[in-house]
């Protein structure tokens, strides 16, 4: 799955195109690892709407869009962009681009037979505005077929976190706490990396970007996403308490859900099952919340109520 990069033409605003590839209903196949699975539009849709529904905000604008490759791209293409497209043998307008990985013929982009769905996501300000500082997430996995995390195999991985700037204190261990919840409940496994606003120093709230990944197993529940709730045994009271509203209330995050999404131009944005699954791992994170107060002499070493250092 490839990401092209479109210019406005009357000024200087970017968007970030994921094209459709797969159904809505196409599920990850049994035999993809993690960081071989597809990417898919409508996760980094769903995940924004997801993102602001949990009160977290941290996530890039997110919109479905049907774009003419006739009138909007091959007419609007110059240079070596253009020479890239073709028409397929059944008559489907195509392109591929140029890029390092998989910009051929046999990984192009085509249209249905002029016409793409995809995912346009707003840009970050440049990097000379804003500049932002990529960190390697504490909780990464492998990226490995045989070899596992240190997080997979050490009970105490998360002690050894908590001795580490920026985790031993301030806002950051929580921020990943929230992460990891809004990873979980769609499914994304592929966390690797997280940015921050450089200009805020170390108190500065987590970007939420990358989430093609999500919303692929509906009937699989990866426990191993919530690792750092469940290693910490930690969570921010306000993520709590809307987590609480959605599974105590007649009006639940799928219903929530459905109904923002119901506006953009690419509705219905998930499949079925997608929703309901959401309804059914607020309650598995709600269980092992239960489990850490269980566990814990001091009900506020869980719940935490201010981003106050985490040193004990």
């Amino acid at each position: 799955m490839k990401r092209e990069e479109e210019r406005n033409r009357r000024g200087d605003n970017k968007v970030k195109i994921l094209r459709y590839g797969f159904p809505r209903e196409q599920q990850t196949l049994p035999n993809h690892f993690y960081f071989t699975d597809f990417e898919r539009h409508v996760a980094e849709i769903a995940t924004f709407h997801l993102d602001k529904l949990l009160g977290f905000r941290r996530a890039m604008p997110v919109t479905g869009r049907t774009l003419n490759m006739t009138s909007e791209i091959y007419q609007l293409a110059e240079g070596n962009l253009l020479k890239t497209f073709f028409v397929s043998p059944v008559g489907n307008t195509c392109f591929h681009g140029q890029c390092s990985y998989y910009c051929d013929t046999g990984h192009a982009i085509c249209g249905n037979p002029n016409t793409l769905e995809g995912s346009f996501a707003a840009f970050l300000p440049a990097r000379e505005m804003a500049s932002r500082k990529v960190w390697r997430h504490p909780w990464r996995r492998s990226y490995h077929k045989r070899k596992k995390a240190q997080w997979e195999t050490d009970s105490n991985y998360c002690s050894l976190v908590k001795e580490i700037p920026p985790y031993d204190e301030g806002r950051r261990l929580l921020d990943l706490m929230d992460m990891s919840v809004l990873d979980f409940l769609s499914g994304n496994m592929d966390r690797h990396h997280y940015e921050t606003f450089k200009i805020f120093g170390n108190d500065t709230f987590t970007l939420h970007l990358d989430h093609g990944r999500g919303f692929g197993r509906p009937y699989h529940d990866e426990t191993s996403i919530l690792a750092p709730l469940l290693q910490c045994c930690m969570i921010r009271q306000s993520t709590l308490k809307v987590l609480l509203k959605y599974h105590n209330s007649p009006q639940r995050l799928s219903a929530v859900m459905r109904q923002s999404m119901a506006k953009d131009p690419v509705a219905p944005v998930l499949w079925e099952p997608h929703l309901s699954a959401l309804d059914r791992r607020i309650g598995l994170i709600l269980q092992a919340v239960r489990d850490c107060l269980n566990r814990s002499e001091h009900y506020e070493q869980v719940i935490q109520e201010r981003d106050e250092s985490n040193k004990q």
